[in-house]
């Protein structure tokens, strides 16, 4: 056994550095992030403002009034807002290179949680920066240059009053010392990211849109996508309605509808679809996820969202016609997205619980597609008695829906909606029809299932068979 010697005097007890390394910091911060991310970043900041400021109003329109600009070029980034702007008791909160477990924000309707968004998004772009934001009374600016970014000792920046007072209460952020590749998309490639950016702000940020916020790129005003389902509102067996889920869990409001956004696809479409020729027109298929108005997935066809997991079937051009939407409010630190904001924590356990919810609702629609796809004219008239709905308008109207609660798995509230069935043509068979009292069925539904809100077809289906399997054995 070999004796170690001991430590001369002068290193016992010496502190050892463990301080961040800030250009390690500020390059390993931006890696994950795409440039398109980061801007979007900003726009959550201007988002945040509305929300942190109290400007939000009531109502359909809450965020009217309140705009927003972009502008690009080969030398320079330029957002600007009347967002409401960055109090100064907030400015160590919002210019931090991340958050104190104390200075999370608890406003609802905010998206920001980890504190890295805005200068992540600025590192991402450039060296230098002018952060000019005034909220009432106080105006202030900060400067960021490449020597500060440079000088590993220095973690502080210099705060000035601002030169001139805004017409509002506001931030604009002013990037420059673009890096090359970034100054290359800003210029050579300007036309062709700038579609790109509107198409996913139209996207991502179709409901904030939608409630009035004004975002203009280039000086292109952004327009809204949203996704709309056919609702009928009469769940008669014979039209189409969205299967509907609301809940609350731990501070987080939840409401979730999937249904058709068209007719089913017909076989002639199917098959130019599979030789490539097709002209399916998706009104956007697949899920789309919502926190706090922003959507974090958008037209989402993977197992992330259910596809193709448990007993629902792989996202196939046939589904093209079924798309849900979920939408999750509350505190920011409590929603199941990233820190991009562009993504699920599949290890979110409120996620978890409603995707398995996501699934029950998608199945129903899966298994209708299969059941017409042979007879998509018949499918098409039954999309025709309803009318296509956004999903503010779908929420509206639940209200006047019969929701059954939900008392197993993730509790709260749903309304199932009685798709058509296709007639049976076989000889010897006949259709069995009858009424019976809501609550007698729901008693029964909770009998079969553990469940007392599945369909009163199924209810009596089951019913039926169960009695007849006991027949055939007496």
């Amino acid at each position: 056994m070999t004796n170690s010697k001991p430590l001369p005097e002068e290193l016992k007890f010496t502190p050892i550095n463990a301080s961040p390394v800030k250009n390690f910091f500020v390059s390993m911060l931006t890696r994950d992030i795409t440039l398109i991310d980061a801007i979007l970043d900003l726009l959550d900041n201007c988002v945040d403002g509305i929300h942190r400021s109290h400007a939000k109003h009531e109502g359909t329109q809450p965020y009217k009034g309140k705009w927003v600009e972009i502008e690009f070029s080969a030398k320079e980034f330029f957002v600007r807002d009347n967002c409401g702007g960055i109090p100064w008791a907030l400015h160590d909160y919002a210019l931090r290179m991340g958050r104190r477990a104390d200075d999370v924000p608890k406003e609802e309707g905010m998206v920001g949680v980890y504190g890295i968004g805005m200068k992540r998004a600025i590192f991402k772009m450039g060296k230098s920066c002018l952060i000019s934001t005034q909220n009432g009374e106080h105006g202030y600016e900060i400067e960021i240059t490449p020597e500060w970014i440079d000088n590993e000792s220095e973690w502080y920046l210099d705060v000035k009053k601002s030169k001139k007072t805004m017409e509002e209460d506001g931030t604009s952020i002013l990037v420059g010392d673009l890096l090359p590749p970034i100054g290359a998309t800003f210029g050579e490639d300007k036309k062709s990211f700038e579609d790109i950016l509107i198409e996913e702000i139209s996207t991502h940020y179709a409901f904030i849109i939608a409630k009035g916020l004004s975002i203009k790129v280039g000086g292109i005003p952004v327009s809204p996508k949203p996704t709309k389902l056919v609702f009928s509102g009469k769940n008669d067996g014979a039209s189409i309605d969205p299967y509907i889920f609301r809940a609350k869990k731990g501070g987080v409001d939840i409401f979730l509808t999937v249904g058709f956004t068209r007719a089913i696809p017909t076989p002639d479409e199917m098959e130019e679809e599979r030789k490539g020729g097709g002209r399916l027109k998706s009104m956007g298929a697949g899920w789309t996820v919502v926190c706090n108005d922003r959507a974090v997935l958008y037209c989402d066809k993977t197992m992330t969202t259910g596809w193709g997991d448990a007993t629902v079937p792989q996202y196939h051009t046939q589904f093209i016609a079924i798309s849900g939407i979920v939408e999750f409010k509350g505190p920011p630190d409590r929603l199941p997205t990233t820190t991009t904001k562009r993504g699920i924590d599949p290890s979110s356990l409120i996620y978890q619980e409603v995707k398995n919810k996501m699934r029950d609702g998608m199945k129903r629609f899966t298994d209708y597609t299969n059941k017409w796809k042979d007879d998509p004219r018949k499918s098409k008239e039954h999309q025709g008695k309803g009318r296509l709905l956004s999903f503010e308008e779908i929420k509206n109207e639940s209200g006047h829906l019969t929701m059954h609660k939900v008392t197993s798995g993730l509790e709260g509230y749903q309304f199932v909606p009685e798709l058509p069935l296709p007639r049976k043509v076989s000889d010897g068979r006949v259709s069995i029809r009858f009424t019976r009292d809501d609550a007698e069925v729901k008693k029964v539904s909770k009998y079969l299932f553990d469940d007392e809100s599945e369909i009163p077809s199924k209810v009596g289906e089951t019913c039926f068979d169960r009695t007849l399997k006991a027949a055939r054995r007496s």
